[in-house]
């Protein structure tokens, strides 16, 4: 009986022992190509991924087909194809939005690093690359827990065009060359290998994760008035498409090599974007695009149900497919396909076109290749989810973002070392919502008082508002006297989910409520000048405390993210040189009489209309594009640029000819040349050399903007606009060198009112800060 016992309570303990191993690994037996389903063509890895695809889409029936053209992919049991979720959401770490992410396993966290906006304020582009391959580990960590999917629908490269946009905490900001930097940085750090650690792979063409551009195109208002993005139709010219809403998703697919595309809701210049042979072709056709093209969530259904663009359900299903479409997010197509074809709309082999582009990124995922934790990313699990690497990294990258946007007299830092009391003021100083738009579930919650408090010998707290709305002043009392009792005051106001967010973008640039009378209360009521720290994706109309004295600094933290509140303390107590400069544009709130919807770039005086962002507009600012101060000072010097650049070499003797006839009639047109008519653009390359010279007693990292001004030879030329940057660390007191590269057919170039690319002639003036080198453009 004790020998039968020992041998049942070994064989419940190896059992025990297999079930804790299966769900600590969390992979459940359901993936493709294993026994008795592993010798089909396309579990052949040694077979190119289009022809496995071909395989597997010749061994389905048509109904098999349809049922995969949705975000929630059916299982194909007869050919051992598992069913797939397809949309997963990964912004700025993995988040709860899609449903291919779910929180409730092993893994009851991941790393969430700072919304997108205030990283593109670091303009580094290492960070912004190690960011989304922290971010592509943790994925991989969760399918294999089988908590994901493998294809992310980020990053949203859409122009940060209008201020009041609820979504533009989500982009880069609203310059087209920052914003298509960012895309090439975050798709190669979420696609690729490299920097991957116990992760190498021999072949460029796998993917770890597989990243999304999103919107294509023109995508930047929510809901404004009587427009919605599920029936705004977009003017736009072809001038504005080519130099500021197209670049990001061209630079999306020919660096980044991304392999998914998101068409927008809105539609272009009439046509819903996902119906559009045009932009999709010009995705595919000229710019090399390859991946799966999926619609945005409803977007099929919004083409026949809220823009009325065609007659019937079928005529919305046939018409994204012949335009490029792949995959729908949601169940219109699966609902109405069939009938398509039944109708003659649409034929078989337009179905098979699209299956091809989904089952090719499949493939290079590995999702056909048998066990996955056999395969060379197995080995990740819950220990590289929350790692101490990630969460270091998502404190540097909240450290890097963060923008001082005043510092009177010098106010910060403060001196942590003389024992004064901090009153931390304000509606939202003890949320632990910091994340914005797009967030999951972080790894730590820590409020931005939490965060002060751990450097403040005493610190205390009031709310002043009740809630971010503000609506009432009932708890200003506490504040005053709160902040009257303390050394020096932190007062936190600004925007949260309630006032900006996908689907609601705000009426007015002010801080909510109450909130600007809170401040200045507050900062009556102090011993010395306040901080205030404002919270919030989207430009905020301060000048009321960029002009009062009593109100010290300002910092702008954006969504900082789960180790936001340690980074503004280290800021505040100077154990961190701010570095980050804004990605956009902060207008007064008399920005707000501009039409939201009115697309235009380029300012149109002889209507009042002023122009939109830091390269075309015309209004007064509350702070620009660019700007960001530093605990030190900083002078710049040019050490090496070219001084001419002659296009004889690269120019067909045709257009040399014309040219050259035009200048000696002295014909408007010689002012400039189209890029199409030049031969290798990229022989005109150089680089601009700068020396960096660190003024103050503080080390810190530096951001160098490389911007220039060119000849105003068409109407609707820039003003001026950012060529390269570069982000480097300096030491106190010392010089530091960085090199700048120019490619002048992108950099130097613009879009006419053709929407042709045009190089002008002439004097273009590079600038850095105040120190300015002009480089000349000449056909000979």
């Amino acid at each position: 009986m004790r020998k039968q016992w020992t041998w049942s309570s070994m064989m419940m303990l190896v059992l025990m022992l297999f079930l804790v191993s299966e769900t600590a690994i969390g992979i459940s037996n359901d993936y493709a190509c294993k026994f008795p389903h592993h010798s089909y063509p396309f579990c052949d890895a040694s077979l190119s991924t289009l022809a496995r695809a071909r395989s597997i889409v010749s061994l389905l029936t048509l109904p098999e087909k349809i049922l995969l053209l949705s975000n929630n992919a059916s299982s194909i049991p007869r050919l051992g194809i598992p069913a797939y979720q397809w949309w997963s959401e990964s912004l700025h770490g993995l988040a709860v939005n899609g449903p291919g992410v779910s929180f409730n396993g092993t893994i009851p966290s991941a790393t969430s690093f700072p919304q997108v906006i205030l990283s593109a304020a670091s303009f580094n582009r290492s960070l912004w690359f190690r960011t989304a391959a922290a971010i592509a580990r943790e994925a991989r960590a969760m399918f294999n827990v089988g908590q994901a999917g493998l294809t992310f629908w980020a990053p949203n490269i859409n122009i940060f065009r209008d201020p009041r946009w609820g979504r533009g905490q989500e982009t880069p900001g609203e310059d087209p060359m920052l914003a298509s930097a960012y895309a090439v940085e975050y798709v190669r750090g979420l696609q690729g290998i490299r920097g991957i650690h116990d992760a190498v792979g021999n072949d460029d063409d796998e993917l770890m994760v597989s990243a999304c551009c999103k919107h294509f195109t023109a995508y930047d208002l929510d809901k404004w008035e009587q427009f919605a993005r599920y029936n705004f139709n977009a003017v736009v010219s072809q001038q504005d498409l080519e130099d500021t809403y197209q670049p990001p998703f061209r630079g999306c697919i020919q660096q980044g090599k991304a392999s998914c595309l998101m068409c927008s809701y809105n539609a272009v210049n009439g046509v819903p974007a996902c119906t559009s042979e045009e932009l999709l072709g010009l995705a595919r056709d000229k710019w090399g695009f390859k991946g799966y093209i999926t619609s945005d969530c409803d977007a099929v259904a919004t083409v026949y149900e809220s823009q009325k663009y065609v007659n019937s359900s079928e005529d919305a299903v046939a018409d994204v497919l012949k335009a490029g479409m792949d995959i729908d997010c949601g169940t219109f197509m699966l609902r109405h396909t069939e009938h398509a074809i039944e109708q003659g709309k649409i034929k078989e082999e337009d179905i098979d076109r699209a299956l091809l582009n989904l089952f090719s990124v499949q493939l290079r995922l590995g999702l056909f290749d048998g066990d996955p934790i056999r395969g060379q990313f197995g080995k990740l699990g819950s220990k590289d989810v929350c790692s101490p690497e990630h969460k270091t990294l998502a404190l540097e990258a909240a450290r890097q973002g963060i923008v001082l946007l005043k510092n009177d007299r010098k106010f910060l830092p403060l001196n942590r070392d003389i024992g004064a009391s901090l009153a931390v003021i304000g509606p939202m100083a003890t949320t632990t919502k910091l994340g914005g738009g797009y967030s999951g579930i972080p790894c730590s919650l820590t409020s931005l008082y939490g965060g002060l408090g751990e450097f403040a010998e005493g610190i205390s707290f009031s709310f002043g508002c009740h809630d971010v709305s503000c609506e009432s002043d009932d708890g200003f009392g506490e504040a005053l006297d709160t902040a009257k009792q303390a050394d020096f005051v932190v007062t936190v106001v600004g925007l949260d989910a309630t006032q900006e967010t996908e689907d609601h973008d705000r009426v007015s640039l002010l801080l909510p409520g109450k909130q600007m009378d809170l401040v200045s209360s507050v900062a009556d009521a102090s011993k010395n000048p306040v901080i205030l720290v404002l919270i919030g994706g989207g430009p905020l109309d301060v000048s009321f405390a960029e002009e009062n004295d009593k109100i010290g600094s300002i910092l702008w933290v954006g969504y900082p993210g789960e180790a936001g509140g340690k980074a503004l303390a280290e800021i505040i107590f100077g154990e961190f040189n701010p570095v980050g400069r804004l990605p956009m544009t902060w207008y007064p709130e008399a920005f707000t009489n501009v039409p939201m919807n009115d697309m235009n770039m380029r300012a149109d005086p002889s209507r009042g209309y002023p122009g939109r962002t830091y390269r075309f507009y015309t209004g007064s600012r509350v702070y620009g594009f660019g700007h960001g101060l530093s605990y030190s000072h900083f002078s710049y010097n040019f050490l090496s640029a070219p001084s001419k650049i002659s296009l004889s070499r690269i120019i067909n003797d045709g257009s040399r000819k014309r040219l050259l006839y035009q200048a000696r009639k002295e014909v408007y047109g010689a002012d400039y040349v189209p890029i199409n008519e030049l031969q290798n653009c990229n022989s005109l390359s150089f680089s601009v050399d700068i020396s960096v010279t660190n003024l103050g007693d503080l080390d810190g990292s530096h951001v160098v903007m490389l911007f220039s001004k060119g000849p105003k030879v068409v109407d609707g030329s820039p003003e001026t606009q950012l060529v390269g940057f570069s982000s480097l660390h300096t030491l106190a007191n010392k010089a530091t060198d960085t090199s700048i590269l120019v490619h002048p057919c992108e950099h130097l170039s613009f879009a006419d009112e053709k929407g042709r690319r045009i190089l002008p002639m002439g004097h273009h003036t590079l600038s850095v800060g105040d120190v300015e080198h002009i480089v000349s453009i000449q056909i000979y």
